[in-house]
């Protein structure tokens, strides 16, 4: 047997028999597990410490949370053969009623993280947005006034690692905000500014993943991905608005059923507006899949929490009460989180199943109370997939009383699209707004990427249906990277309304970017008007003198429009107008490709902006769109699973030694090691694996042609063993004869072929391995403009007041470019130069630069070939 299947299977009958033997709380009314007091830090406002505010943290790194665990799925428990109940009973009233476009759209952030969890928060005059490592504040028009900022020390006195969520506190007009370091911290504002008012925070050391903070009429209560008992904790509202010390409780959630070893996403129910419910019935929520042990059928369970402050003996967990739903399809994947396959050859990205979707809400109406929430199930019950969203209002008649299941459905998205990453809300007349993810299912006729749109129903609809026509709030431009994908997303209501949905999304605008949408559902009596939502082609990539310019247009109006006219213009040049032959009808959006090709030729950045010209179109602000695209190598970036220990775990070659390597998403970029190689010349390769088997091959490429892809003819090696793990082995390749010169992607991949993926294939994912990228200069034969560079003078005259003037003498006559690093090899500037006379001219300020040594880099990006020079500030 192979040591990893005999792991996973020990794996599993380990799992199998701490199911049976672990202590499982019993489904009966339960004390406190812990009372404990917090004593606050506070912190004064961010606008008497400017100076000491830090940018946030926004590198390309993968967040190694809880959901990185998944449940274990007992195969073949869950016997629904049919497709969602009510996808296959679709009430002819769903998606009928058209609404306003959104009226406010914007990017709140930009991130690297994987994924960027994204919140929001609305009060009567900011709008607080945080992410995965960081937080931004807007007014209400969206105009930014603090810029991405960490969390330390900014609000948090310690530092942290992630899952920051925010709430406004309506009834107390304060901010919430919690952070994930060293437990969880919890910050109350002093006020209603959160700018210029100051923090009193709080920290719960024992909470270690995934908290979600919901506030209630007498505490503030979380939940959280937690291994111990604990799962429920309790904080003393009234005291911590005073900025005194409080209490803390904790108590276990009974008859809770969760995989052993899995993500765990309870939520209790938040107040959505100032309207407080009485003391005591703090409410939270899970969903039961009956694919698990120990869950006979899917329900959802909820518990209510009396609190006593003054007597913590006195507080009480009630006992679990199931309210049976109609049935459900909870896992995909067999509870992997690779899921959703995106369009275009993408990655699979994570559905979040198993998750009560931030945020579960709460508000009280005459003659009765509602809670809102959803989670995502698989509508199509064959081996295929396509998301929907499950949604569900409970109701009480009063506050404290019983919660019944008062209506249910599931919302698919448009044209066979997956729809997911849902947040509901209510507003004071009881309409239901909903944003929510979607982008191409298997059956879908184009290519949508990962985009945000939302729905909603208005109070007295069919129950169950969502009556609401899905409206766009953005549209992705690429594919998300990697398999992580928000974790997270929310809607908010405005306090000053109470009728005006704010919501964030997470998605791809040249880069993860977390998008805002401001919508009401009200009656959309727009009559003319269309626009460009976004610009799909190009993409960055290695781009020519003959790209195809293909936007997507929307009637968000209700009339239809028909041969419309549309332009486009590159870096605001003459535009290029056409007309869209046909008729676009209301509420539709249609692809139109311009027959006149745009020539992006020369490496750099282009900004595209497209409109529609439409006379008398009754909303000009949503006419254009803008887009910027970068004619340059994008490589793919295949992630996979090295927790096994698969992989290269050591890569030493000529100057470059990496050891250890630590395992990551599986892909990870080296580029800034390089080396120098020689054509026609052998060397020898010395890589280490931490995984054992005859089966864990090794395969390595040079992009000698410099295209952005690893062809068959660019291929050192294949297949190669690397065994005993832990073990230096020696692998020779040689660099072939009469390759150019110039700096080159070096990718080396190895994985255990005895699983899925195809090692040999360079952007492919394989299910246990790494694939790594570095840097190799190529000292090869030089070609034209690689030998006028090669060549060519690099002149720097050094002037008074870290002044410098720096010429690049050459015969070369293409586009140059500079760029400037720090010693650790950091990009400081870039530039492309147009060549004046002989030479290429660049004035270089280092007025503001720290003392130290600088590298300079001129010559040509497209051959990649280079003179260099170093200076020296003081």
């Amino acid at each position: 047997m192979k040591l990893k299947n005999y792991f996973l299977t020990v794996l599993f009958l380990t799992a199998a028999l701490t199911m049976y033997g672990q202590k499982v709380v019993p489904n009966v009314p339960t004390k406190a597990d812990y009372v404990g007091t917090v004593t606050p830090v506070h912190v004064s406002s961010m606008a008497s410490r400017w100076n000491e505010l830090l940018p946030a943290t926004v590198n390309d790194e993968e967040m190694q949370d809880g959901r990185v665990n998944s449940s274990k799925v007992i195969i073949g428990k869950d016997k629904q053969t049919e497709d969602d109940y009510f996808v296959r009973n679709r009430n002819e009233m769903e998606q009928s009623f058209r609404v306003m476009p959104p009226s406010l759209v914007f990017d709140a952030y930009s991130s690297g993280s994987m994924p960027t969890d994204p919140d929001i928060a609305v009060g009567p005059n900011h709008l607080f947005v945080v992410f995965n490592t960081g937080f931004t504040i807007y007014d209400k028009s969206g105009n930014q006034l603090l810029g991405q900022t960490s969390p330390n020390p900014a609000i948090f006195p310690t530092g942290g690692c992630c899952d920051l969520t925010v709430s406004y506190d309506n009834a107390a007009d304060r901010w919430v905000v919690s952070f994930l370091g060293s437990g969880a911290q919890i910050a109350v504002s002093d006020g209603p500014d959160p700018i210029n008012d100051g923090w009193n925070v709080y920290n719960i050391g024992a909470i270690q993943d995934y908290q979600k903070l919901s506030v209630w009429s007498d505490g503030y209560y979380l939940t959280a991905n937690n291994g111990g008992a604990n799962k429920a904790w309790a904080m003393e509202r009234d005291e911590m608005l005073l900025g005194n010390s409080a209490g803390v409780q904790a108590f276990p959630l009974p008859g809770l059923v969760v995989g052993p070893g899995g993500f765990y996403s309870p939520q209790v129910l938040n107040v959505s507006d100032g309207n407080m419910p009485a003391a005591g019935g703090a409410t939270f929520v899970f969903l039961q899949d009956d694919a698990f042990s120990g869950i006979a059928t899917d329900h959802v369970k909820y518990w209510t929490l009396d609190v006593d402050w003054a007597v913590p003996g006195n507080s009480v967990m009630s006992a679990a009460t199931e309210i049976p739903v109609t049935p459900f399809i909870g896992v995909f994947d067999g509870g992997s989180f690779v899921n959703l396959t995106q369009p275009g050859g993408g990655s699979s990205i994570d559905a979040l199943q198993q998750t009560i979707m931030n945020q579960a809400q709460f508000r009280k109406f005459a003659g009765h109370n509602s809670a809102v929430f959803n989670f995502v199930v698989d509508t199509d019950a064959t081996a295929g997939e396509l998301a929907g969203v499950r949604w569900m209002e409970f109701r009480q008649s009063a506050d404290n009383q019983p919660w019944t299941l008062y209506q249910e459905g599931t919302y698919t998205a448009p044209d066979g699209r997956h729809a997911w990453h849902a947040s509901l809300i209510m507003d004071g007349n009881g309409n239901i707004g909903m944003g929510y993810t979607s982008m191409s299912g298997p059956t879908t006729p184009t290519t949508i990427r990962v985009s945000s749109y939302y729905t909603g129903r208005f109070d007295g609809d069919p129950l169950g249906t969502m009556t609401v026509t899905e409206e766009l709030i953005a549209n992705g431009n690429a594919n998300i990277p990697g398999t992580r994908y928000g974790d997270y997303s929310k809607i908010d209501i405005d306090p000053n309304d109470d009728a005006t949905f704010w919501f964030i999304d997470e998605y791809m605008n040249s880069g993860r970017k977390g998008v805002v949408g401001v919508f009401q559902l009200a009656p959309n009596t727009t009559v003319d008007d269309i626009g460009v939502t976004s610009i799909d082609e190009p993409t960055n990539g290695v781009l020519t003198n003959a790209e195809d310019i293909t936007i997507s247009i929307r009637n968000f109006g209700i009339n239809d429009i028909t041969d419309p006219e549309v332009q486009y213009a590159i870096d605001g040049g003459t535009p290029v107008v056409e007309t869209y032959s046909g008729t676009i009808s209301a509420g539709t959006t249609e692809s139109f490709t311009f027959a006149t090709q745009a020539d992006l030729s020369a490496p750099g950045d282009y900004v595209i902006t497209s409109q529609t010209n439409l006379s008398g179109d009754t909303d000009p602000s949503n006419d254009d769109a803008t887009k910027t695209v970068t004619n340059g190598l994008v490589y793919c970036q295949p992630p996979s699973d090295c927790t096994f220990g698969d992989g290269i775990t050591k890569f030493v070659l000529e100057t470059i030694t990496n050891d250890p390597i630590p395992c990551g998403s599986g892909y990870e970029d080296f580029t800034s090691m390089s080396t120098t190689l020689e054509d026609d010349t052998s060397y020898t390769l010395t890589v280490q694996t931490g995984y054992d088997t005859p089966t864990e091959l090794a395969s390595m490429w040079i992009d000698f042609d410099n295209d952005g892809t690893f062809e068959a003819s660019e291929q050192l090696f294949a297949d190669v063993v690397v065994m005993p793990n832990n073990t230096d082995v020696s692998i020779p390749f040689t660099v072939p004869a009469g390759v150019t010169s110039g700096d080159r992607r070096l990718r080396i991949r190895c994985g255990d072929t005895d699983f899925s993926g195809d090692l040999n294939d360079p952007c492919n994912s394989m299910q246990y391995g790494t694939t790594h990228d570095y840097t190799v200069t190529i000292d090869g034969v030089l070609g034209v403009d690689d030998l006028a560079i090669s060549e060519a003078d690099l002149v720097v005259t050094t002037l008074p007041n870290k002044q410098f003037d720096i010429s690049l003498v050459t015969s070369f006559d293409g586009v140059a470019n500079i760029a400037i690093y720090d010693i650790t090899g950091r990009l400081l500037a870039y530039n492309d130069l147009e060549k004046e006379g002989d030479r290429f001219n660049y004035h270089l300020d280092m007025s503001y630069a720290a003392s130290g040594v600088y590298l300079i880099k001129m010559g040509s990006k497209e051959t990649n070939t280079f003179k260099s020079a170093k200076i020296i500030v003081n």
